[in-house]
């Protein structure tokens, strides 16, 4: 039986990335909402339901474990999922802000995320959370999930959207910048040309995937298979170029 990933579109695969380091032996369904990408910036309800419509599809297709791997789908809907499916591993993903305030930097901590993660109770709690221990900084980035949708990484043109997001920063502001979102991990080479090596960059995949199988493990799901796992890769938008990106992100 496969692992389900969902996501908003293609971004949920620099999850799934950690998860075949992992668990290489696990057979993987894909699901990308690329249709209907991005979330962020839709209403709660919207996101609620196109969420449960993607889950429904990866339990048809036998998936025993689902991984919400998309920041804004979490905030909507993972909860309700878990009290509706009490018998099934269902991990979400949050930005990885503890881990930027355990490295103990001097400077702001960033989080880039979409509008809508940054505006719900999930992340404000989570900023109460750290907020004594470091200076949090949150940088809504709307239109850059969509750059990453379209395979555009390090384009001239996301250069300067993140260079014009940074532009009030002074440098040494930064002690690190956390990607709340699951598409931005794939433009990590372009942020850092943009911040410079010193700034450290974080995303929450591989502590998601560790989870992944903790809750495995305990439900005794893991397979015990020796040879290496298949993935199939579905999409909302039946494109070939979108499952075609899809496998070049994911090198697969």
């Amino acid at each position: 039986m496969p692992i389900g990933f969902f996501d908003s579109g293609v971004g949920g695969l620099s999850v799934l990335r950690e998860a075949l380091k992992l668990m290489p032996n696990e057979d993987y369904i894909y699901f990308g909402d690329s249709k209907n990408a991005p979330y962020g910036t839709r209403d709660m309800k919207e996101v609620r339901d196109l969420t449960f419509d993607a889950v429904h599809f990866l339990f048809d297709k036998g998936a025993k474990a689902i991984v919400v791997a998309c920041n804004t789908a979490t905030s909507a809907a993972v909860s309700e999922l878990r009290r509706t499916y009490k018998d099934v591993p269902i991990v979400g993903i949050e930005p990885a802000v503890k881990p930027a305030v355990k490295l103990g930097k001097k400077g702001k901590i960033v989080i880039m995320a979409t509008p809508f993660t940054l505006k719900q109770e999930k992340f404000k709690s989570l900023m109460s959370k750290y907020e004594r221990d470091a200076e949090i900084v949150p940088m809504p980035c709307a239109g850059l999930v969509e750059f990453i949708e379209k395979g555009d990484l390090g384009s001239q043109d996301v250069y300067n959207y993140l260079k014009d997001k940074f532009k009030d920063f002074n440098k040494g502001d930064i002690a690190s910048v956390v990607l709340g979102c699951t598409h931005y991990p794939f433009i990590r080479e372009t942020l850092s040309e943009v911040l410079g090596d010193e700034v450290s960059i974080i995303d929450g995949g591989e502590g998601t995937v560790n989870e992944v199988k903790r809750r495995l493990e305990l439900a005794d799901l893991l397979t015990d298979r020796k040879e290496k796992g298949k993935i199939s890769f579905y999409n909302s938008c039946e494109r070939e170029e979108i499952l075609e990106l899809s496998k070049k992100l994911i090198k697969y």
